[in-house]
């Protein structure tokens, strides 16, 4: 499995051929942002820098969009939706969806542009046995680096990688968060290839990727 970031909550996980897409920035939005072919991609919220599945088509192949809770399974892949909020984005709804993804033996959950102090009764079933947690810091309607650190430790995850920092709150958020977590010498890398095997011995391990745009 290979994860690289792309700016905002844009994650892109490879695994083989699969190409899974999570929040792309949307060409509507002032924001300047990677495109690729995805084969599906996962929504949280109606903002357009979370809402860009116009970017993610491959050629005419659609991707498989899943934009709201509900269980999914898309080529043997197991997806969840949880209902929660965020105060990101103007002319919204302001609800967000947390996503859990299931594949290659392991267990990803991504937080998208949540902002609540604590995991509503909605979402808790989030939180279960989660290898790789994505979890905004920025602040500016998500989690504040402070309030993203004590959300990301009741995961429990196994690796812990901060987004929306590289076009909200900036590098001054990433350094409050990897204080807060105990991980001020980590340093950005490019992209994060993983197998389940590499992950057995970690414990909130934190995982900076730089973005790609």
């Amino acid at each position: 499995m290979i994860i690289t970031y792309h700016g905002v909550d844009f994650i892109k996980v490879q695994f083989g051929d699969t190409v899974l897409a999570v929040n792309p920035v949307s060409k509507d939005s002032k924001i300047k942002s990677s495109r690729f072919g995805a084969d599906i991609t996962l929504i949280s919220s109606k903002d357009t820098e979370h809402n860009g599945a116009d970017v993610t088509s491959r050629g005419d192949k659609a991707s498989f969009v899943i934009d709201g809770p509900g269980e999914y399974e898309v080529s043997g892949i197991f997806i969840k939706g949880f209902l929660s909020k965020t105060q990101y984005g103007e002319g919204v709804d302001h609800i967000n969806t947390i996503y859990t993804v299931a594949m290659e033996g392991m267990n990803l959950c991504f937080l998208g542009a949540f902002s609540e102090d604590t995991l509503p009764a909605s979402a808790k079933g989030a939180n279960e046995n989660i290898d790789i947690l994505f979890v905004p810091i920025g602040g500016d309607g998500v989690l504040d680096p402070a309030h993203a650190q004590k959300i990301a430790v009741q995961f429990e995850p196994k690796i812990i990688i901060p987004t929306h920092w590289e076009s909200a709150g900036g590098k001054d958020a990433l350094k409050v968060f990897l204080k807060e977590a105990g991980a001020e010498g980590v340093k950005a890398v490019d992209k994060l290839t993983i197998k389940r095997k590499d992950i057995e011995s970690k414990e909130s391990e934190v995982v900076v990727l730089a973005s790609s745009n």
